[in-house]
């Protein structure tokens, strides 16, 4: 890490920022965060049909992991020094401003008509929120919610964990030059959105949240061996540690939309943006109060089959620590029985004249008054 006082004077110097500056930048940019990532499995509600919503989610709450990709690319090449690091946020502010002024310009609340049958019900229904404190103490009173809550908690914790410590997992493959890490960081984060698009597919035509989550969670706990796993026989194998990074990044990344999904299923017709707001929260505390454990981890060393020579391998602690974590996670979640609410929804609906049609032009459903009509 580098000492506050010497970059901050290393930024007069060069006549930047202050270190101060550069943490409340920092700060601002995580305040404003919950905007992108807490509204993903509201847009698929809103405007994608049920079995097209754990896919749009994937793919918009997971596609924050380019940015991470670019950072890797961009940012490790040109974020070498003070003045560097001074280039690379100018850059990333202008390409933020111009992405800003193409979204308010195409901007649209919602589709001509609702994409779904249980979202059509959600606005027959026209139930007003409560509070949001009383929202997350509903949702924490709903049967399953804290099951695909928990799993939500473990893939972010472990991709951040993981992209926290790149360089320290790369290096003990024997890949030690920065663009090799950089690469292999990149590949990471493409893996995660990649992996969340096709299972997310899969999950969106076959509803099998726990089933397929309990995969995700065994192969997590598969790919993640490897990359504190040296065998001493066969010493640094940078083809199986970076094979094991991807798999890692296509099996854990995609566990978070889908359970964003399944905890919007499981306690609809709730707020979908504050479902995923608890989520991101419990998931990035979790994230932060592990990276001190997993920094500590990373130099406990654990050997084993000491007298076997070709077994002979050791394992670091912060792979033993996610592994854990995965494990836990994988006994918690087989206990999920909650009934799908929203798919419920889906269904029953489906076999009814007209509903559809009632409902279908949602510009011409201005007020509460007119849906209780229409009910009526």
């Amino acid at each position: 890490l580098v000492d506050p006082s010497t970059l901050t004077e290393a930024s007069r110097i060069a006549g930047l920022e202050p270190y101060s500056l550069l943490v409340l930048g920092t700060v601002l940019v995580g305040f404003a965060q919950p905007y992108f990532q807490c509204t993903p499995p509201m847009l698929s509600a809103t405007w994608f049909a049920s079995n097209e919503r754990a896919t749009a989610t994937a793919t918009a709450l997971n596609f924050n992991q380019i940015g991470i990709a670019v950072a890797f690319l961009v940012g490790g090449h040109m974020a070498q020094n003070e003045v560097g690091i001074h280039s690379y946020f100018g850059l990333i502010s202008l390409c933020c401003a111009l992405v800003t002024a193409g979204t308010f310009l195409q901007f649209e609340d919602k589709p001509p008509s609702p994409p779904s049958n249980s979202e059509i019900e959600k606005l027959m229904r026209g139930e007003v929120e409560p509070p949001f404190l009383e929202t997350v103490k509903n949702l924490f009173g709903t049967k399953g919610f804290s099951i695909p809550l928990a799993a939500f908690i473990c893939s972010i914790s472990i991709t951040n964990i993981v992209g926290t410590f790149i360089d320290e997992v790369m290096e003990r493959g024997g890949i030690t030059d920065q663009l090799g890490v950089d690469l292999a960081g990149a590949g990471f984060e493409f893996a995660i959105l990649l992996g969340g698009i096709i299972i997310g597919g899969y999950v969106d035509k076959t509803k099998q949240y726990k089933p397929v989550t309990l995969a995700c969670l065994a192969a997590t706990m598969f790919f993640v061996v490897p990359l504190g796993l040296t065998n001493h026989m066969l010493g640094n194998e940078p083809v199986v540690l970076v094979l094991a990074l991807l798999g890692l990044g296509m099996a854990c990344g995609p566990i978070q939309p889908i359970n964003a999904e399944l905890a919007v299923d499981v306690t609809y017709p709730s707020d979908e943006t504050a479902v995923e707001s608890v989520q991101q929260v419990g998931g990035n505390l979790v994230s932060a109060l592990m990276v001190p454990v997993a920094e500590w981890a990373l130099n406990q060393d654990y050997e084993f089959f000491k007298k076997i020579r070709v077994l002979d391998s050791d394992i670091r602690g912060d792979v033993v620590l996610l592994f854990a974590v995965a494990a836990v996670t994988i006994v918690y979640f087989n206990t999920f029985d909650a009934p799908l609410r929203r798919t419920m929804a889906d269904d029953e609906s489906e076999g009814e004249e007209g509903v559809e049609a009632t409902v279908i032009d949602v510009a011409s459903v201005a007020t509460e008054e007119k849906i209780g009509e229409l009910i009526r």
